[in-house]
């Protein structure tokens, strides 16, 4: 809650004084802990049918809503693949989940076939990016069930998500060599690249403030030079640092971090819990790379996935009771 909190209170504030617009990040905090607390709740109720449900509704908006599919227009406006991407990794997560979380061997296979045939569907649609995530998500959760203890593995990821946000960094500082930096330069495009660089430099300019939430359209020279541009670099590091300062980096940072220390101590079983992590790490890739965030059904299912991974069942609470129970008769 205090986390949340201020992520919600820092854009009021940095808006107020720089005349931004706030509602797009409030809309992403409210949406974050709108799914939480629903995958909180079926968690607790539905700890299988809960995340088939959310998996099974996340692919099919993927399918059905145009806006979020990559589609073969070459005008589509940057962003909607790394939205299709992130609605498959969260969809194959959590089909993942349910099958972690199963108890029959049937079930359990039922949901991993599941998972491979949003890998699939996500290659039919052609989201290549999204078939690749979904199988590397199916492929961690396979090796989840072999862990027995999650902190090492949490740590990882976390270095993971690090790692990925540093060289989207490097990138937009020109911190990296000329050839490596050529073929990122080729596969994210010359224009994102350009992007990026307005970025970092407006984050250095204004870094205690930012340029005010929704402002990086206004004042970026790429966004301003093409017709396509929505007016966000699509990095969310990078838009945070320029549109909310260093205090913005810090608290998406913060967030993050806080998933990782709420899953470490989740009561869910480890698979669940490393699968679930797994998948929002790979989403936090997205997200750097991409304006995946922006979306508001991707800031729901990510919530959504997290209070999945976080749940106490009330399964668990009943046969702690009953055990409790037992044990005071024998007494």
């Amino acid at each position: 809650m205090v986390v949340l909190g201020a992520c919600a209170a820092w854009p009021l504030i940095t808006a107020a004084a720089r005349d931004g617009r706030p509602e797009g990040m409030l809309l992403a905090v409210l949406a974050v802990a709108a799914g939480y607390a629903a995958g909180r709740m079926g968690g607790a109720l539905l700890p299988v049918a809960a995340p088939c449900a959310g998996a099974l509704a996340g692919i099919t908006l993927m399918t059905w809503v145009p806006h979020l599919a990559p589609g073969p227009q070459i005008t589509a406006p940057l962003g909607h693949a790394g939205a299709t991407t992130a609605m498959v990794i969260l969809s194959a997560g959590a089909a993942c989940c349910a099958a972690s979380g199963a108890s029959g061997p049937a079930v359990r296979s039922a949901m991993r076939l599941l998972a491979a045939g949003i890998a699939v569907t996500a290659a039919v649609l052609g989201s290549v990016m999204g078939c690749v995530a979904a199988a590397l998500v199916l492929a961690c959760s396979l090796a989840a069930g072999r862990v027995r203890r999650r902190g090492a593995a949490l740590a990882g990821l976390g270095l993971a998500a690090a790692v990925a946000a540093g060289l989207a960094w490097a990138v937009a500082g020109n911190a990296v060599p000329e050839g490596f930096a050529a073929s990122l330069e080729g596969r994210l495009t010359p224009h994102r690249v350009a992007l990026w660089h307005d970025a970092l430099d407006l984050a250095r300019t204004h870094a205690g403030l930012g340029v005010g939430p929704g402002r990086f359209g206004e004042l970026s020279v790429a966004s301003l030079g093409s017709p396509l541009s929505d007016g966000k670099p699509h990095s969310a590091p990078l838009q945070l640092a320029a549109e909310q300062g260093v205090v913005g980096v810090l608290l998406l940072a913060a967030a993050f971090g806080w998933l990782l220390y709420a899953l470490w101590h989740s009561p869910r079983p480890t698979p669940v819990v490393l699968t679930a992590a797994a998948a929002l790490t790979a989403l936090a890739v997205v997200a750097t790379v991409g304006n995946a965030l922006s979306f508001t059904a991707v800031a729901v299912g990510a919530g959504y996935l997290a209070g999945l991974a976080t749940s106490r069942p009330f399964a668990l609470d009943t046969a702690r009771r009953a055990g409790e129970v037992r044990g005071g008769a024998v007494r």
